[in-house]
């Protein structure tokens, strides 16, 4: 069986192995104060063109969107999300736990508008008896694999500013939506045009890890107080430094992040000849084509996917992901096994 699941299925690039085993008995302080993640820092924030961001690197995703919330959002304040946002479908209550509402918008293509938000706050303007949105959460690249274009993004940012919203921009990821063929973003441009963004690492190539960037530093001057009281400050800050800086030395993170989009790109296009359509429009590593039941089957047989969502009684989308690590020759027997089954 060959996975195509998730984009987390392997362990790590050999690139950031090497490194932790070469750095291994260099002794370094703690809690992220060590000269690896000094350093990895400081690049990024010669990537993102903002030399006075706040940088913090967390475990995972959850983690991040978790405390990044809980610590901006005042008690009666809630976050906006589209309703297939991570926080609101994947991530187990983890804001509602800690007091805060998730106020979902319906999006077919799990990207928000000024229209969605201009709606929320017009639903949620009764003063003090409904709580207070604050926050407008998205991601880029979507749980469904569509990405914002510069234009979106700046008409986001505008009307959030104007409205005294943050804009956060979840980015597990980020680098499959930013060396996606219709990109037109660049991490310059998220440090410009969001409040707080998140590099993910995890599901590009490292073993685990985000860095989450604040673009002013005075929006939140004491998280390191919030990561310490949720266990999130690591005494060996080091692991997640190490990758980082081995992620974004070279460019690593994008030329991964570029390999799983042309993997599953290549998947996209014989689905397209076989005259199968997709349930969103996708270029990046996720993508969702919609197949007949039988043919859905005896894929499974040979490969791991979910199944998506029921189209009607004989058609389901299946979601396929690929990864940094995915083998070509496993995607060209995928599409070779596709392309002779019948239903």
């Amino acid at each position: 069986m060959y996975s195509f699941k998730n984009d987390y299925a392997e362990g790590a690039h050999p690139n950031i192995l090497q490194k932790l085993m070469e750095t291994n008995f260099s002794q370094q302080a703690g809690y992220g104060e060590d000269a690896y993640t000094l350093e990895a820092k400081e690049l990024i924030k010669q990537k993102i063109a903002n030399p006075q961001a706040s940088i913090y690197f967390l475990s995972g995703g959850t983690q991040t969107n978790l405390i990044v919330i809980a610590s901006l959002l005042r008690i009666h304040e809630a976050v906006i999300s589209a309703k297939t946002g991570h926080i609101y479908a994947n991530e187990t209550g983890a804001i509602e736990a800690t007091g805060h509402r998730v106020i979902t918008v319906e999006t077919a293509d799990g990207k928000l508008r000024v229209a969605d938000i201009e709606q929320v706050l017009k639903e949620y303007g009764l003063r003090p008896h409904v709580v207070k949105p604050k926050m407008v959460y998205i991601s880029n690249s979507t749980e469904i694999g569509t990405i914002y274009q510069k234009s979106e993004l700046a008409q986001l940012s505008a009307y959030c500013k104007s409205k005294n919203l943050y804009l956060f921009m979840d980015g597990a990821r980020l680098g499959h939506a930013l060396t996606a063929s219709n990109n037109d973003l660049n991490l310059a441009d998220l440090s410009a045009l969001t409040d707080a963004f998140y590099i993910g690492g995890t599901k590009n190539g490292a073993l685990l890890g985000e860095a989450i960037v604040f673009n002013n530093p005075a929006m939140a001057p004491e998280f390191d107080y919030a990561l310490k009281q949720r266990g999130a400050l690591l005494a060996k800050g080091r692991l997640l430094g190490i990758q980082f800086l081995e992620l974004f030395k070279d460019d690593l993170y994008f030329s991964l992040a570029a390999h799983a989009n042309q993997m599953a790109m290549k998947i996209s296009i014989a689905m397209e000849e076989k005259g199968y359509a997709a349930l969103t429009k996708s270029t990046t590593n996720q993508i969702f084509p919609i197949l007949p039941n039988g043919i859905i089957s005896k894929l499974n047989q040979k490969y791991e996917f979910y199944v998506w969502k029921p189209v009607d009684a004989h058609h389901a989308a299946i979601r396929l992901i690929t990864s940094w690590a995915t083998d070509e020759a496993k995607v060209d027997e995928f599409i070779r096994d596709l392309k002779t089954l019948q239903v």
